[in-house]
């Protein structure tokens, strides 16, 4: 029996089923909790430093291995562009994180459900980024706070920002060499 002009059409049970697209902030499948966790606990980390550690003082927190410096960062990460002396510096680092975000935020809309180790790296990133990024947009620099060294060897002073965009980075890279290649090679062999 075909339907008649008014009525809509049948429709079958399997495309019933589907799921909806994903489509808001659900689109990005990330741990939104975590991203959340990670900008509080830097924050609250720059807040206490600001509030006990005058501008570039230090304490020896493990000695020959750990201090708490108070440094502002007015470059990127690792300390680029920190020392450069140009017109508009802030404007430019705070454009550069801002177009970071983007970034992370049109990979992680591709991000499958199953990618675990990518979606906390991810959450992580984007986390540590806005951190970063709150603090370029109140006050052109970056409190970091960490100074890991060892004998002659020094690392860039960081904060639980850097951290967890570290931390995520290899996250997401544990996920693109292993996890997603092993994933994709299972799907072929079934």
């Amino acid at each position: 029996m075909l339907p008649q002009a008014d009525e809509p059409p049948a429709v079958a049970p399997a495309v019933a089923a589907e799921a909806p697209a994903a489509t808001g902030f659900g689109a990005f499948r990330l741990y939104w909790w975590l991203s959340l966790a990670a900008i509080a606990v830097d924050q609250l980390a720059k807040a206490i430093v600001r509030a006990t550690l005058p501008p570039y003082e230090s304490r020896t927190i493990i000695p020959g291995l750990v201090d708490l410096i108070h440094v502002h960062n007015e470059g990127v990460a690792f300390g680029l562009l920190n020392d450069a002396h140009m017109p508009f510096k802030g404007w430019i680092t705070t454009a550069l994180a801002a177009l970071a975000l983007i970034g992370i935020g049109f990979y992680a809309r591709h991000v499958r459900e199953d990618e675990r180790l990518a979606r906390i790296g991810l959450s992580l990133i984007l986390g540590g980024a806005v951190g970063n990024l709150a603090d370029r947009l109140r006050q052109s620099y970056v409190i970091d706070f960490m100074d890991v060294y060892w004998r002659g060897w020094h690392f860039w002073a960081f904060n639980v920002a850097d951290a967890c965009i570290t931390v995520g980075a290899v996250l997401v890279f544990i996920d693109l060499l292993f996890m997603t290649r092993h994933h994709h090679h299972a799907s072929h062999t079934v």
